[in-house]
């Protein structure tokens, strides 16, 4: 992502996103997502956010005094608090942000892998790492074997189910803590059917267009540590009968040396 013509190609599929994400199914899908996010975002507060993403903001309802957007350049910047990079190259410091989402993202850009090692380095100890995906085995998924839809959005990239991006997660020592799907909807129809959504979501049925995985660090597991005495002869004496001595490791050494 570092010289124009990479730029370049990113700013163009920023731009086919957007027009996806106005129109009327990509409108629809964003009010289902929004939908399942707010759960999620009445239980997370932290003092800055990022979102990357085609679409418009969804994490702007969670209670996060400082929310970043991103931009692949400044022309495209929707305000000020607009991040401009490249999404592999985030400049930010590690452990920084209580909250990080990315949108339909992994699928397209040309290094996901890196993607995700930015965004899970500057997630906070006790930050989230929301990933919305396309699910491969939706209606939508499967209806990309038709002739042509690969070509355009959402179609194109390559999807891949939450197994998959849950192995991706352990490479950079994150857990999926729970995954819901959203985008319920008729085969041919759009995802704004009120009895689906609220059915599809109450059994979280993964029939949705989209998933949303909710990611936080993996625990780092404790080894106890030995103390540093050692049991050494029966203590003699009428008061402490066959009780036990203490002894430090340098006093058994200093009774194993040899006398000058």
């Amino acid at each position: 992502m570092s010289n124009s013509r990479d730029l370049h190609g990113l700013a163009q599929l920023v731009r086919d996103g957007r027009r996806y994400w106005a129109s009327p199914a990509g409108r629809a899908l964003w009010r289902a997502e929004r939908a399942c996010l707010g759960p999620v975002c009445e239980r997370l507060f932290g003092r800055h956010s990022l979102e990357l993403g085609m679409s418009p903001v969804l994490s702007d309802i969670c209670p996060i005094r400082h929310a970043l957007s991103w931009s692949p350049t400044r022309e495209m910047a929707a305000h000020e608090s607009t991040l401009v990079c490249p999404p592999d190259g985030l400049p930010l410091p590690d452990d920084s942000l209580s909250l990080v989402v990315i949108h339909h993202l992994l699928e397209v850009v040309p290094d996901p892998h890196h993607m995700l090692q930015e965004a899970a380095r500057v997630t906070a100890d006790d930050g989230r790492l929301i990933i919305f995906g396309w699910y491969p085995l939706s209606a939508g998924g499967l209806s990309r074997a038709l002739p042509g839809r690969r070509e355009y959005m959402p179609g194109r990239g390559r999807w891949r189910t939450p197994g998959r991006l849950g192995d991706w997660l352990t490479f950079v020592d994150f857990e999926i803590e729970r995954v819901d799907y959203c985008g319920f909807h008729l085969p041919g129809g759009l995802p704004r059917n009120a009895m689906l959504e609220t059915l599809g979501r109450r059994h979280n049925l993964p029939l949705g267009d989209s998933y949303m995985i909710h990611a936080r660090r993996r625990t780092q597991r404790v080894e106890p540590q030995r103390p540093g005495l050692e049991l050494a002869g029966p203590l003699l004496g009428p008061s402490l009968g066959s009780a036990t001595r203490l002894s430090t490791r340098r006093e058994v050494r200093r009774e194993k040396e040899p006398q000058e």
